[in-house]
């Protein structure tokens, strides 16, 4: 099995990404895929949900070693398994990046407090 290849941690202030969502609310189709959207709008409160998501993306490029640019918003999404268990999908771009540095698993970990959301990606 092949060993780590690359990791990225990302924090999200939810009341900052709040205001920006508020402020320019064409972030939400630009930043988030539909499944997302949808998923987070089931909750009583979907911002940290999609603060965490956003810091999903961000850690993925920390991850293959790139900054932000690098690739598409809606090349990198989280879904979630039936248990409520979040997963990387890469597509496009970032898996033509990944691809070049041998990465064909991805490992993603998503907290959130009242304040953060947090996101952990590892690479393998």
């Amino acid at each position: 099995m092949p060993g780590v290849i690359g990791i990225g941690v990302d924090a999200v202030d939810i009341e900052r990404f709040r205001r920006a969502l508020q402020r320019t609310p064409t972030m939400l189709n630009r930043l988030f895929t539909d499944s997302e959207r949808a998923d987070a709008g089931r909750r009583p409160d979907p911002v940290p949900s999609l603060a965490a998501r956003f810091a999903a993306r961000e850690a993925t490029m920390k991850a293959l070693g790139l900054g932000l640019g690098a690739f598409g918003f809606h090349d990198v999404y989280v879904v979630r398994a039936e248990s409520g268990a979040p997963s990387l999908v890469v597509r496009s771009r970032a898996a033509e990046l990944a691809w070049q540095q041998g990465i064909t698993r991805w490992h993603l970990s998503l907290t959130h407090t009242d304040g953060v959301a947090i996101a952990f990606v590892t690479a393998s």
